[in-house]
């Protein structure tokens, strides 16, 4: 795996980290609606960045193999 595509990866995974601490402080904080939407984004974050990193590696399988 190229750095490149492993740097893109770390990134996506970074931003849904994240998205998991916002939704966690506010959860602490009692605000129990914005964490509830915190989270949900944050779980569709993380999605995101498993789906990405996996086409990110496919292609970069794909592109060795030519």
């Amino acid at each position: 795996m190229s750095q490149s595509t492993h740097n893109r990866i770390a990134e996506l995974h970074n931003l849904a980290e994240h998205a998991h601490a916002s939704a966690a402080a506010a959860h602490a904080k009692a605000g129990h609606l914005t964490a509830h939407e915190l989270s949900k984004k944050a779980l569709e974050l993380s999605q995101n960045a498993f789906r990405h990193s996996e086409q990110l590696v496919e292609e970069e399988a794909k592109s060795a193999k030519v």
